[in-house]
């Protein structure tokens, strides 16, 4: 294997690469929607890497063509199982915007090519590979699978769909990170297990047949009855009330095993895979990772060209934002990978004659989460809070920022590294426990501009977030103005990401946060468009207008227009937005920010701008034809002496018409 590694950089991708590792057959079949890129941030690289260190056999199956199952037939018939992943995207939220509209590109495509993967690209690649090799085993997983493992809302066709696992008709699907899982089910398989007996695993779910016994309990801890799949798709309340038990049973240290009756059916999810220790976050990427993209791609792949200079130093995320799947896929338990194996991955980048000197983030899903979790073990395994940072950081959760301080003045001080930046978000509320790591932030890790995620204005906006109030984003940039300063470098500046339409935001809270802006200065160039992603709690509140833990009303903005008006106000400094801010101000009763005050958010009078591009609407809808012509159907008798004079008269008429 090891001989094997060094001759070939990639895993194969097809028969004729297959057979020149003198391979007839391969354990595991892997089919992704993304590009195959042989870099540790993407999951079939990783899971392949996992696979091969293992000794088993792995092929990567990458954006097949899915109107047949043809493609699934490549490799021949895989020894152990088909692995599917839609790809590191919900392949709706790939493929449209918040608008339900087509988007432009896909970043995980080459050259950011449209259409190389389905809608719903779970389903579709299950049943070719169930059709190819009907007895093959066909195991689901990736953030597609993971975030409709129940019963789920889909923003795309506005209706409360199965869970994937009926649909997909997979033999199990894997949730959250797949390393751990993806293993056992190999191993298992390989001594002759049956898929059914993999049930016993953790960080699965399966489908029960109406006849199969349902399970009790798991580890010692019994079964909770969901809300049915009838119930939820009916009643608003009992949606809420699932939303709220799954999210309760998401730490794997005390999480049930969850049943949710779907007709005859039922559908059954394991607690959560435990957390990898440091050791084994090493192990995953220490792997003889190419960091390339497949030679066989000529052009560029958007996401690859974004991260290919990134350095991952941790997963998991304890600020529980209900807008985001981050905390639903890889969990609130931090995993840190060792000082010394990152060191080592930014030493191996060093040796590539096509890095430049600059590594692009040392980060993960935020930036300054490193090796933070809970100071004590025991609580930990107890609590089942759904942010360690909101409403107010808990007391038990280890805020030092030194192990990450430390790590970053030794990562720009490796031979061959210029630069180290910080492109992660940065977690404003934990940032301000450190003068030091805001010092050295700013200091060396900034390249002129900081991104940040403070999303809203309104104080009941961000309680339902679960962020931080807007006063700890104005103290985040007092703080962070001064260390810019002191370091000499005043032309530093924050980028704040601000969300649109997210639940509890009106076109009231959205003027208040237009004032905001105005008054703080700041012009954002991109905003976020709120979409309700399957899972999240924030995409239930969506659906039900309701809390699910609280069960109060929400106000939630659902009909186009407003979404519409609210990225406008966001944007109230773009002559474009003015007709769309003057409206809502006008509907709104204020008219007093409308002129020349200090507080006014436009003009009096629209900009030129603003009409141009009024006339460039108006002049593509009424574009075409609009000369009323008369139409003269076909005649099949001209009646009796058609060659009379009135009658050619009337022909010459009706021709001029014409």
């Amino acid at each position: 294997m090891n001989q094997n590694r060094q001759k070939f950089s990639f895993l194969p991708t097809n028969s004729t690469e297959m057979k020149a590792r003198g391979w007839e057959q391969v354990d595991v079949v892997f089919v992704t929607g993304d590009a195959y890129v042989d870099h540790p941030s993407f999951a079939m690289a990783i899971l392949g890497r996992v696979l091969e260190r293992e000794g088993f056999r792995v092929a990567i199956l990458s954006q097949p063509d899915w109107k047949s199952c043809e493609a699934w037939k490549e490799f021949g018939k895989p020894r152990l199982f088909f692995a599917i992943s839609a790809g590191n995207m919900d392949s709706m939220i790939n493929h449209y915007t918040a608008n339900k509209k087509v988007r432009n590109d896909d970043a995980y495509s080459p050259g950011g090519k449209i259409g190389l993967r389905p809608d719903r690209a779970t389903l579709a690649y299950c049943q070719r590979a169930r059709e190819a090799y009907s007895s093959v085993p066909v195991i689901a997983g990736g953030v597609e699978a993971s975030l409709r493992r129940l019963a789920h809302y889909d923003y795309w066709s506005d209706t409360v769909k199965r869970s994937i696992v009926l649909d997909s008709k997979a033999d199990l699907v894997v949730f959250g990170m797949g390393e751990k899982p993806i293993i056992e089910i190999a191993r298992r398989l390989k001594k002759g297990e049956s898929v059914k007996h993999l049930r016993d695993m953790r960080g699965v779910a399966y489908a029960l047949g109406a006849s199969e016994p349902r399970p009790t309990e798991f580890e010692g801890r019994a079964a909770i009855q969901l809300p049915s799949f009838d119930q939820v798709k009916t009643d608003r309340f009992q949606f809420a009330e699932a939303t709220k038990l799954i999210h309760l049973h998401t730490n794997p240290f005390n999480a049930h095993l969850l049943i949710q009756d779907h007709d005859k059916q039922a559908v059954v999810t394991t607690p959560p895979t435990l957390p990898v220790s440091k050791e084994e976050m090493d192990g995953i990427y220490d792997l003889p990772y190419s960091r390339r993209p497949h030679p066989r791609y000529k052009e560029p792949i958007p996401a690859y060209e974004m991260i290919k200079d990134s350095v991952t130093i941790m997963r998991g995320c304890f600020g529980g934002c209900t807008f985001c799947s981050i905390t639903a896929h890889q969990g609130r338990i931090i995993q840190s990978r060792s000082q010394q194996s990152i060191l080592k991955e930014i030493n191996k980048m060093t040796e590539d004659s096509q890095f430049k000197g600059t590594i692009s983030d040392i980060g993960g899903p935020t930036a300054n989460m490193y090796e933070m979790r809970c100071t004590r073990p025991d609580i930990e395994k107890k609590c089942r809070r759904q942010s360690c940072v909101h409403p107010t950081i808990c007391k038990l959760l280890g805020t030092d920022h030194g192990p990450l301080v430390d790590l970053m003045k030794k990562a720009r001080n490796q031979p061959g590294v210029k630069k180290v930046l910080v492109a992660s978000g940065i977690r404003m509320d934990l940032a301000q426990l450190s003068e030091e790591y805001m010092n050295e932030l700013a200091a060396h890790h900034v390249g002129g501009l900081l991104k940040v995620a403070p999303e809203h204005s309104e104080k009941e906006v961000l309680n339902l977030m679960k962020k931080p109030d807007a006063e700890n984003f104005e103290t985040f940039s007092t703080e962070f103005r001064k260390a810019t300063e002191k370091a000499g470098k005043p032309k530093q500046y924050i980028v704040p990401y601000f969300i649109a339409s997210h639940p509890g935001s009106s076109v009231e809270s959205m003027i208040e946060l237009a004032l905001f802006l105005k008054r703080n200065g700041y012009k954002p160039d991109q905003v976020q468009d709120f979409i309700p992603a399957p899972f999240d709690v924030a995409t239930c509140m969506y659906h039900t207008g309701l809390d699910p833990f609280t069960k109060k009303e929400v106000y939630v903005a659902k009909h186009l227009r407003e979404r519409k008006v609210q990225k406008a106000l966001l944007q109230f400094f773009k002559p474009e937005n003015y007709f769309e801010v003057r409206k809502a101000l006008e509907a709104a009763g204020r008219t007093d920010l409308i002129g020349q005050g200090c507080d006014a958010l436009i003009p009096a009078v629209a900009p030129r701008e603003a009409l141009e591009k009024r006339r460039s609407i108006s002049a593509k809808m009424l574009r075409g034809e609009f000369v009323h012509r008369v139409q003269t159907p076909p005649r099949a008798n001209k009646g009796y002496r058609p060659n009379r004079p009135t009658a050619v008269r009337r022909d010459l008429t009706l021709q001029a018409l014409v």
